[in-house]
């Protein structure tokens, strides 16, 4: 069966003014859907044709770069949408706890988000993860991914220009602080903690 675009898990219009709608009409509507379309294309008549998009990254990475690039992509971009929504909030329970013991603070973990975000060169990704029991921030460089690196992560923010030009041009730093000050999506950061294994793109 082939892989779907998935649905963004709340109106469009929720997420301004940090993300405008119209980004996301090319970002979810045309970027994520050619990762997907083509990930269907390159495992047509395969043996990963049926496999989940976890079995296909993990059989393509090192082995086939350009289904790698859009397997991974397609899986990234899924989680990204989850790790934003419309109202933030904060982190609380056991989430919080192993924020301030990784970070000091909520306020310095989202400062390390954005100077690891701007610090990054070029595209890619910066994650909040759980390694081990201990929360970690990483970088994954252009379409590479954590889905299939033992790392569980909990939310990440899309670094390529696709993800802001339109709101922000190329002023990555307002993009990040905007994402990061009011639409986390700390529930879903939580259950990630929670179940102690990388998210699954839906069936």
């Amino acid at each position: 069966m082939a892989f779907e675009l998935m649905p963004l898990p709340y109106d469009p219009e929720t997420l301004e003014p940090a993300v405008s709608a119209r980004t996301l009409s090319f970002h979810h509507g045309k970027h994520h859907k050619a990762y997907i379309d083509k990930t269907n294309a390159a495992i047509q008549g395969t043996e990963n044709e049926g496999k989940s998009l976890e079995e296909v990254i993990a059989s393509a990475r090192g082995s086939n770069q350009g289904l790698f690039n859009n397997s991974a992509q397609s899986w990234n971009h899924g989680f990204y949408w989850h790790s934003l929504s419309p109202n933030g909030g904060t982190p609380s329970g056991d989430l919080a706890s192993k924020i301030d013991a990784a970070f000091g603070s909520l306020d310095e973990l989202k400062n390390k988000l954005v100077e690891r975000g701007v610090g990054h060169f070029s595209n890619g990704w910066v994650w909040l993860a759980d390694n081990g029991g201990t929360l970690s921030l990483e970088e994954t460089h252009d379409g590479d991914t954590l889905a299939d690196s033992g790392k569980n992560p909990l939310l990440t923010i899309d670094l390529w220009e696709h993800a802001y030009y339109l709101d922000y041009q190329n002023v990555r730093p307002d993009y990040l602080k905007a994402v990061l000050d009011n639409h986390l999506n700390w529930d879903f950061a939580a259950e990630n903690l929670e179940r102690g294994s990388a998210w699954t793109y839906p069936a």
